[in-house]
């Protein structure tokens, strides 16, 4: 589905983290529905290192790009010679998805120089293409505040991945203070699933996690009493706000979410009534970090960029559970 009716003809698209959950996602979109443009792929892709937290160092993986038509780089945005390779590409615009992702990583600095000063160097990169600028925020950034999530309110993040995604926002409102037109869009993630995200390994949707697990063990394993909310949402409306993102005619930073809060023991019901009955076991909540309610007030994104979320929980999950079949069979 074509969410503008642009056609970008003759348009350079770079999308940083592209062979990721969300950017491979975004790459095919635009190959998809707008092939008059140029998209390039910008990615470090994994090696055999492994992060302190036992996941891998990047999550790109070559898988999520096959298919794939358009122009793929190699490089590290935190290499001043890979940003080189950036700069001279005479791009439009630049979805900005490359981070730190992974929330159990405890080293500060280098997910601050990953997340924020990486950034920066990006933001300096586009303003002098007059380039636009949408970059990946997070939910991350109102930590165990209270819900519903509102942009400017309660932003106190539990973890450095959290506080990593406020300073890129902070950044960017300083820069709006002087320039409110600046093409600058910070969209907030919240609770992403969907195809593509396998890559993700253990920081992958509870969704997917969940689903495999009722597939391989006949039982799930949800902390607590998995009554804790989250605002679930399906990719493609993620793909969605990003591209209507393209047509705002100011910098803003937005939630994008569901605008409603579920809990993980509605996941498993909705599994269930995909996959038929299996066991649940709760146990104890070893993440002190760990988020209890979130819910994205997105008042403000449906009428800036006209974004209308299409799909709730239970059409999500029925929309992904064929892919989640495949996963699991892949993996017999």
């Amino acid at each position: 589905m074509r969410y503008i009716e642009n056609t970008l003809k003759g348009k350079t698209i770079l999308i940083t983290g592209g062979a990721g959950f969300i950017g491979s996602n975004l790459a095919f979109y635009f190959q998809e529905n707008h092939p008059e443009s140029r998209v390039v792929v910008f990615d470090k892709f994994r090696n055999e290192g492994t992060s302190s937290s036992g996941n891998p160092t990047s999550l790109g993986h070559f898988k999520n790009l096959i298919g794939f038509k358009g122009e793929v780089i190699v490089g590290d945005i935190n290499r001043i010679e890979d940003l080189e390779d950036i700069a001279a590409l005479n791009f439009d615009y630049i979805f900005h998805q490359a981070a730190i992702s992974d929330t159990t990583i405890s080293d500060q600095e280098l997910v601050m120089r990953t997340n924020h000063e990486a950034f920066l160097n990006l933001l300096h990169i586009a303003s002098e293409k007059n380039a636009t600028v949408i970059y990946a925020s997070s939910a991350g950034t109102y930590g165990n505040t209270s819900a519903p999530n509102s942009v400017g309110v309660g932003e106190n993040p539990e973890n450095i991945y959290g506080f990593s995604k406020l300073r890129m926002d902070e950044s960017v409102r300083r820069i709006l203070q002087d320039n409110p037109k600046a093409p600058i869009i910070g969209l907030r993630y919240f609770n992403v699933y969907g195809e593509r995200e396998f890559y993700k390994g253990k920081t992958a949707s509870m969704i997917l996690q969940l689903g495999l697990q009722a597939l391989r063990d006949k039982k799930v394993r949800l902390f607590a009493s998995g009554e804790q909310r989250r605002d679930f949402v399906y990719i493609q409306d993620v793909i969605q706000a990003n591209i209507k993102a393209l047509e705002v005619k100011k910098g803003g930073i937005y939630n994008v979410g569901y605008g409603e809060s579920r809990s993980f023991n509605d996941i498993v019901c909705c599994l269930k009534n995909e996959l038929g009955d299996f066991a649940v076991e709760y146990i104890h909540n070893p993440y002190a970090f760990f988020q209890t309610h979130t819910q994205a007030d997105i008042q403000e994104t449906m009428t800036d960029l006209g974004y209308q979320p299409r799909y709730n929980l239970e059409s999500g999950i029925k929309s992904y559970i064929e892919t989640i079949r495949e996963i699991h069979n892949r993996s017999k």
